[in-house]
């Protein structure tokens, strides 16, 4: 009886002690659950680095479709197409700026040989370049002797214009008569040929130049029709009847025609050198020997 007694205590024993233990055993696991919980949240709520992307994604998602409802994106490639051109309207340092001075009458040319020329010294390397230009009293429509009608790049009496380092006076029909009694046009050229480094006209150019006053010191040449009109009209000028055209300081005037290529080319090898001369007249089709070619530098 007694043996009984001890062996119903032991097995209530080991039942309590078993409840114990899967109690315990449950506690913990509900802990562990409820643990994990807490820590979900907390993630949640933290920076979780998918969800990082997922809201960058969402932002970016979000200011395209604000973009494109509003025309930004546009804008946006608009912005960056005018910074680009902003960059490249800078004026390069490393060019010379030429003014060809245009209007009505302007002959044709006196005006596209040098123009042609100097253009092309772009397309050499190594060289200080030249940009090309047109300048009137106007930004309206000018006419040519032959017909071309012709836009400005810019009008020189509003003020607004590249500097200009070689200034070219192309002959122009009434270069002998109305054309000089245009003072702002006179007083234009004579403010630019003092801080030009080079002032060049063809053909009846010249007498806008004499008519400015900056050829009394100077000897010129015009287009051999007009060297009598020339030396009449201006007495006090040291006229060259031989030459083709002539350098003298910084102005060069020549007789025009289809010596504005000749003496332009002579420009080109005065600055950059026989090889860049040769290598313009070649890509032009045109004889070019200097040594052939009646001309004069005036040494000061």
């Amino acid at each position: 009886m007694a043996n009984f007694k001890n062996v119903k205590s032991s097995v209530i024993f080991l039942f309590q002690a078993a409840l114990i233990l899967g109690f315990l055993g449950m506690f913990n696991y509900y802990s562990q659950i409820f643990d994990k919980e807490k820590t979900d949240d907390k993630i949640e709520q933290g920076d979780k680095p998918e969800q990082l992307v997922s809201q960058a994604i969402e932002k970016v998602e979000t200011e395209e479709t604000g973009l494109k409802s509003s025309g930004g994106e546009d804008a946006v490639v608009e912005s960056s197409i005018e910074a680009e051109n902003s960059v490249s309207r800078k004026e390069p340092s490393e060019v010379y700026n030429v003014a060809f001075l245009i209007m009505d009458g302007v002959y044709n040319t006196e005006l596209t040989a040098p123009f042609d020329v100097f253009h092309h010294t772009k397309f050499r390397k190594h060289i200080k370049a030249m940009k090309v230009f047109t300048i009137a009293n106007t930004m309206e429509t000018v006419q040519t002797f032959e017909g071309i009608k012709l836009l400005p790049d810019f009008n020189y009496l509003q003020g607004t214009y590249p500097r200009i380092d070689i200034l070219v006076i192309p002959s122009a029909e009434h270069h002998l008569d109305s054309d000089l009694e245009d003072e702002a046009m006179l007083e234009f050229v004579r403010q630019t040929a003092d801080s030009a480094s080079y002032v060049m006209s063809h053909c009846d150019g010249s007498f806008v130049l004499a008519k400015a006053g900056l050829l009394d010191t100077r000897e010129s040449t015009t287009f051999p029709g007009d060297l009598d009109a020339y030396s009449k009209m201006f007495p006090q000028l040291k006229v060259n009847r031989e030459a083709l055209f002539v350098h003298d300081g910084k102005f060069i005037t020549s007789a025009g025609g289809a010596k504005s290529f000749e003496a332009s080319l002579y420009l080109a090898q005065y600055l950059y050198g026989k090889k860049i001369a040769d290598e313009l007249a070649k890509g032009m089709v045109i004889d070019w020997d200097l040594n052939q070619i009646p001309h004069k530098y005036v040494k000061h």
